[in-house]
């Protein structure tokens, strides 16, 4: 009965259920702002890790 994954069905199930749930007019607005929020993160995480890169003239840390 219960195998790894989802079944294909099941992901139809879950479409059918967040159209219900919010509406064909407010998905579109949804996804773009999952994606700008997507990207604002992206970018953000890119910036933390340069910040946090050591430069060539830092000493290596010692133990």
């Amino acid at each position: 009965m219960l195998r790894n994954g989802l079944e294909p069905w099941h992901l139809l199930i879950v479409a059918i259920v967040v159209v219900v749930l919010f509406g064909s007019k407010k998905l579109p607005d949804t996804a773009r702002a999952l994606g700008r929020s997507m990207r604002i993160l992206k970018s953000e995480a890119q910036a933390l890790k340069a910040d946090n890169a050591p430069t060539p003239a830092d000493p290596p840390a010692s133990a």
